[in-house]
C-alpha cells in the first residue's frame, strides 16, 4: 500500500514538473530581470555596488546570492598541460528543430517605448508601430521625450519543449 501511494506521489510530481510554467521577465523601466519556475525557483539579476551583477536565487524556502562574474581562484590546484584532442560530435541540430523549439515559447506581454533621437524617424515609426499593435499582448509606441523602455514576458512549459523534440 505504501509503495502504491509513493508511486502516485512521484507520478504527480513528474506531471507537475512537465506542466509548470517557466517565465522569463525583462522590464527595463523598473530594472526587473528574472527567470522563474512557478512555485519552485526564481533567479533575479540585480545590480551590485562591489561586483557588476548579483544573482539572487530563491529555491523553495532557501535564498542564495552569488556573483557570476567573480573570479574563482584555483591556485592551490596544479594544472595539467596535457594536450587532448576533442572529437567533434557528428550530431548537428537542424534549423527546423530550432524553429520548432522557438515556436513553443509564448509571448505573454511585450511593450516597447522608443525614442530614436530623430523626430523625423520617430514620426515614420508611428504607422509601423500601429500595424504591430494589432497583435495580442503587444504595445509599441514612439515618443519624443527620450524614453526607451522594454517590457517582455515570455512563458514556456517543459512538455512543449519535449513535444517539439519528439515530433521532429
Amino acid at each position: 500500500m505504501l509503495l502504491l501511494i509513493l508511486s502516485i506521489v512521484i507520478l504527480l510530481i513528474i506531471i507537475y514538473l512537465l506542466f509548470v510554467p517557466i517565465i522569463l521577465y525583462i522590464n527595463t523601466r523598473t530594472n526587473e530581470y528574472f527567470i522563474q519556475i512557478k512555485g519552485l525557483a526564481k533567479a533575479n539579476i540585480e545590480a551590485d555596488e562591489l561586483e557588476v551583477i548579483k544573482v539572487h536565487l530563491k529555491v523553495m524556502f532557501l535564498n542564495f546570492d552569488f556573483y557570476p562574474l567573480k573570479k574563482i581562484n584555483f591556485s592551490s590546484k596544479t594544472k595539467n598541460n596535457k594536450k587532448t584532442t576533442k572529437k567533434r560530435s557528428s550530431k548537428t541540430i537542424s534549423l527546423r528543430k530550432i524553429i520548432n523549439v522557438l515556436g513553443t515559447f509564448r509571448v505573454k506581454q511585450f511593450q516597447a517605448e522608443i525614442d530614436s533621437g530623430d523626430c523625423i524617424f520617430n514620426s515614420k515609426l508611428y504607422p509601423v508601430f500601429a500595424l504591430f499593435n494589432f497583435y495580442n499582448n503587444t504595445q509599441l509606441s514612439a515618443n519624443f521625450e527620450g524614453r526607451n523602455n522594454v517590457l517582455l514576458s515570455i512563458e514556456n512549459r517543459p512538455i512543449r519543449l519535449i513535444k517539439s523534440f519528439i515530433n521532429n
